[in-house]
């Protein structure tokens, strides 16, 4: 089979096998009545991608799979392996083929939006630049990594009349607009508190925040900036108009730390002693994957190359980051955090993320009001309990059935938010991006002020400006 026979066969598989579902619930599961986004009379949005690696790329399937909404017309990204895979997928001419996205802000706008999905500290520069250029922008999360320069991004955008959508996927889960749905019905009468928690995974928290990208606050950010902006943002979205006045805040770096390093491990895995025992081994995590044929995320990620192979994959974890001992990483952001809420109408919240933890994603939500109560488990189905009636009920939050594979990812929410962006390019619509600038400075500021409580150790009080 040859690369684009490869590329183009996830359009076969926009409908979900029958195997795939129990056959009484799978139509309960599935919105089989939505037409597909390229059905009819429908325009077509021009894209540049700047920086390609696994959330850029993602974004891209779009254009495979509805080719008559979305085209990719340019790339910019300092790796020739993931610049050529683009260059390939969506033939773009060599004229619109950049190393540095600078290369493109320098030429006449040439696309109507542009997704940056560059390291979290690199986000600024090009937000800026291509709103003055007239881009629309599909900004990776976080929006920036200091309050201030989430402020001008807002600020150019709004200056230069540019539609802003931040990659705040977990507003867009079929889930998440279910219980804010449910919520404004007056089902649970008034919010009086809620209750969330994201487990992060033993294993992801190790690949991404002890060896990976995330692992260290002065090359990247801080954790809850850099996993859990969703969550505090998801909080935000679900008491709607409410502001947070106060903050508090405590988390730890637990146990990835060379103090707990096991007698007689090594500073590699592969030729470690104890690695059979170790529930982080890279043999486990990577190896184990690939020699089982699986090169998708996070073994993908590894071979940085771009060639995907055993040969590799073990090449890079003798010499790479990826290899190392989770004991003796630079990594220095905290495993654990809770983050406390109080809104100005009385209402309160409270925030957990783990890293230790089996489960991988799925959220657990409880949100406890004066007539009954929410409660969900990743996708659902989402039960409300009834005060008035004692009476319990289910809901279920369905999603389209001609989703790609491709863009599956956060139970589909990848798919909702590009799908929103490029409808709100092509119609010029902001209306139709519920990760807005605004909204989503207001949850930033959140985020930054939890962490200072954390930092300080003390309850912050937060004014109308998020300050």
């Amino acid at each position: 089979m040859d690369f684009f026979s490869k590329i183009f066969k996830s359009k076969d598989k926009n409908r979900p096998a029958a195997s795939d579902q129990d056959p009484q619930t799978s139509e309960s599961l599935f919105d089989f009545d939505t037409p597909r986004p390229d059905v009819g009379d429908v325009k077509c949005a021009t894209v540049l991608i700047v920086g390609a690696g696994s959330r850029g790329m993602c974004y891209t399937y779009y254009a495979v799979n509805f080719p008559k909404r979305m085209k990719i017309v340019g790339v910019a990204d300092p790796r020739s392996c993931t610049k050529e895979t683009l260059k390939m997928m969506h033939r773009i001419d060599d004229d619109k083929y950049f190393d540095d996205w600078r290369e493109a802000a320098k030429l006449e706008k040439f696309a109507d939006a542009v997704i940056i999905a560059t390291p979290d500290r690199l986000h600024k520069e090009p937000a800026i630049a291509f709103a003055k250029k007239g881009y629309h922008i599909l900004l990776e999360k976080p929006m920036a990594v200091t309050p201030e320069d989430c402020c001008e991004i807002v600020n150019a955008c709004k200056e230069n009349g540019i539609i802003l959508a931040v990659g705040h996927v977990m507003r867009y889960h079929p889930v998440s607009r279910k219980i804010r749905e449910l919520i404004d019905s007056g089902v649970i009468g008034d919010i009086v508190h809620i209750q969330h928690m994201e487990p992060i995974g033993y294993w992801h928290f190790a690949h991404s925040y002890v060896r990976g990208n995330w692992r260290n606050e002065e090359e990247s950010t801080f954790s809850l900036l850099a996993k859990s902006c969703h969550d505090i943002d998801l909080i935000s979205y679900w008491m709607g108009d409410r502001r947070c006045v106060k903050v508090s805040s405590f988390g730890t770096l637990s146990h990835f730390t060379k103090e707990n390093k096991p007698e007689g491990a090594s500073s590699r895995c592969l030729d470690c002693s104890v690695e059979k025992n170790c529930p982080y081994s890279a043999q486990k995590v990577y190896l184990n994957k690939a020699s089982q044929g699986n090169f998708s995320w996070p073994v993908s990620v590894v071979c940085s190359n771009g060639v995907h192979d055993i040969e590799s994959l073990t090449d890079e974890l003798k010499n790479g980051p990826y290899g190392r001992c989770v004991y003796e990483c630079d990594n220095d952001v905290v495993s654990n955090q809770v983050v406390n809420m109080e809104f100005d109408g009385g209402q309160t919240a409270a925030f957990t993320m783990m890293a230790f933890t089996n489960d991988l994603g799925p959220r657990k939500t409880a949100i406890y009001g004066t007539k009954g109560e929410v409660r969900c488990f990743g996708s659902g189905p989402i039960e409300v309990f009834d005060f008035v009636t004692n009476t319990k009920t289910q809901h279920l939050a369905k999603t389209v059935a001609f989703m790609p594979m491709n863009l599956r990812a956060h139970s589909g929410a990848d798919y909702y938010l590009i799908d929103s962006f490029i409808s709100a390019v092509t119609n010029n619509d902001p209306a139709l991006i519920i990760t807005g600038a605004d909204d989503t400075l207001r949850s930033h500021l959140l985020v930054f002020q939890a962490e200072k409580s954390r930092r300080e150790s003390r309850v912050v009080h937060i004014d109308k400006d998020g300050q």
